[in-house]
């Protein structure tokens, strides 16, 4: 069975805000590894709609090989949208959803195949109340942005997390990976 997998990038405070954490080299490769282990990634019209800059570094490379990387490792990477407004996707490796979130994440987690990737707040939250979060992998950059978008905004449960391995970048940044501890 596949596993469900949070992976996103967030500040000291808490906050995923894009513009906080300025992931280095390291941390562009390290994500640029990490989606091409993956069967696909769930996004957010949002964070869709942000992750589509990574279009044009594909169409006119940066020079900086982690950046380009990343870029095509995204491009390459199948990804459902969720979204109540937009009609379509003209990605090619996207696609709308067509069912609900926990509809969709229950049938791709029974298919065969690689792991899938969460990179979208909201979704996260979603999946997190749902209890079908199965690892999450939280990139903390070394930063402190004092507002901005909190990461688990509107969860009123206590959830008790374990953490299973940690991960160091030069930069500063330290992602750690949690698992949810399974009530005895």
């Amino acid at each position: 069975m596949k596993k469900i997998i949070a992976a996103i990038n967030m500040t000291v405070d808490g906050f995923c805000d894009h513009t906080s954490g300025v992931p280095d080299e390291e941390v562009h490769q390290h994500y640029a590894d990490l989606l091409r282990t993956a069967d696909s990634i769930l996004y957010g019209r949002i964070t869709y709609q942000l992750m589509e800059y990574w279009r044009t570094v594909l169409e006119n490379p940066t020079g900086d090989k982690a950046m380009d990387d990343f870029a095509v490792a995204i491009d390459s990477t199948p990804k459902i949208v969720f979204s109540h407004t937009l009609q379509n996707v003209d990605w090619k490796t996207a696609t709308l959803a067509s069912q609900d979130l926990e509809q969709v994440v229950l049938e791709l987690r029974q298919q065969p195949g690689k792991d899938v990737f969460v990179g979208s707040p909201s979704l996260i939250v979603a999946l997190t109340k749902l209890n079908l979060i199965d690892e999450y992998q939280l990139c903390v950059h070394p930063v402190i942005a004092g507002s901005g978008l909190p990461l688990f905004k509107n969860i009123s449960e206590k959830i008790s997390l374990t953490l299973i391995k940690t991960k160091t970048f030069g930069g500063g940044a330290v992602l750690l990976y949690y698992e949810r501890q399974t009530k005895k």
